[in-house]
């Protein structure tokens, strides 16, 4: 936000604290509940500006009662937030369209319970075992929305506990994730060398942004942040702890010039050989670019850091398992990534995990 524009984050924690809290505790008389801002919209995520104002932002939070106390308590605190909630709060209105609060005309302080929330962001239940299938088949938009926002009130603990267990990938999921990250990279980065040699600038450019791509992911990955969607990927990505492998990467972006491009590629791989070394999960691997063959395309050779990972994997299963990688690493499009259920359905279906 702009030095005179108050944050979403900030707005909905204020609108809580002085508006929607003394008429949910009037209505819950004791009973343990969460409030909190997480979930889909750019204010979750501290990537609003002014900009985002014009639409679906406003003052908003989520009530999450206990599944028990929802048949009982939720109709009456939706009804009272409906009867006592002001039309406006620091000069934005209270009432307005937004894709989690379907009636314009109604509030926006969603009332529901963890079960139905992570249903709908997620597609699992988080307060159970978190399985090798969930980490797989949940896009890291979704898990960057659980994750992301700020808890306001959390007397049962069970949004916070929730949010815990997904702040990021655990060891076998974390490594098979990186694995497969190092091997989108190793299946293309001979080809911006090859398209140059054949007279292809356009080809060449090509590529070379879809490794740049890859790049970003892979230094997100490695600097446990989930990758967001594409509109704010660039912006994630300057806010992640690898200074050396932002400026090759932006550079390889930055440039017009394909030749010069691949050269800040190759510069790339070495800062990402280096921060790979770093996380300590294989042995100590050789930060060097090598030759492809005998052909004049230098390469990191991303296959070796992709097997070195393999084997770290303890789980049977998944160390075993092709790699094709989660959700994103093999799905490029929106109506699947958007949809939890779709991303599950596709994952059991094609590659089911024992």
């Amino acid at each position: 936000m702009s030095a005179r524009s108050l944050s979403g984050l900030d707005l909905a924690e204020d609108y809580y604290h002085q508006v929607v809290q003394p008429i949910t505790e009037e209505v819950v008389q004791g009973r343990p509940y969460a409030a909190a801002l997480i979930g889909p919209g750019s204010e979750v995520q501290g990537f609003d500006t002014a900009r985002s104002t014009d639409h679906a932002w406003g003052p908003r939070v989520m009530i999450l009662l206990l599944s028990q106390d929802v048949p009982r308590v939720g109709q009456s605190l939706d009804q009272a937030l409906s009867d006592a909630l002001p039309d406006s709060f620091r000069g934005y209105p209270t009432r307005f369209s937004h894709p989690r609060a379907p009636d314009p005309a109604g509030h926006c302080v969603e009332v529901t319970d963890l079960a139905r929330l992570s249903a709908t962001i997620l597609g699992f239940d988080p307060r159970s075992q978190v399985t090798q299938f969930d980490w797989l088949s949940t896009s890291w938009q979704r898990l960057r929305e659980f994750t992301a926002g700020r808890v306001f009130h959390d007397a049962a603990g069970e949004l916070t506990a929730a949010r815990g267990r997904l702040a990021w990938y655990p060891p076998d999921p974390w490594a098979y994730v990186l694995a497969c990250q190092w091997r989108r990279i190793a299946q293309e980065e001979p080809f911006v060398g090859r398209c140059l040699e054949g007279g292809d600038r356009v080809g060449a450019r090509l590529v070379a942004d879809r490794l740049s791509r890859d790049l970003i992911h892979l230094g997100m990955l490695m600097d446990r942040q989930y990758p967001p969607y594409s509109k704010w990927l660039g912006t994630a990505w300057h806010r992640v702890s690898a200074p050396d492998l932002r400026r090759r990467v932006d550079a390889a972006v930055e440039d017009a010039d394909p030749f010069e491009a691949e050269g800040n590629l190759r510069d790339a791989y070495v800062a990402a050989l280096r921060m790979h070394n770093t996380l300590g999960i294989t042995a100590l691997l050789d930060p060097t670019i090598r030759q492809f063959h005998d052909r004049p395309y230098f390469i990191s050779d991303g296959d070796r850091v992709a097997a070195a990972l393999r084997e770290t994997i303890t789980d049977a299963a998944l160390r075993t398992r092709p790699l094709v990688g989660c959700i994103d690493q093999f799905v490029d499009s929106t109506d699947v990534l958007s949809h939890p259920g779709r991303c599950r359905d596709l994952l059991a279906r094609d590659l089911p995990i024992d």
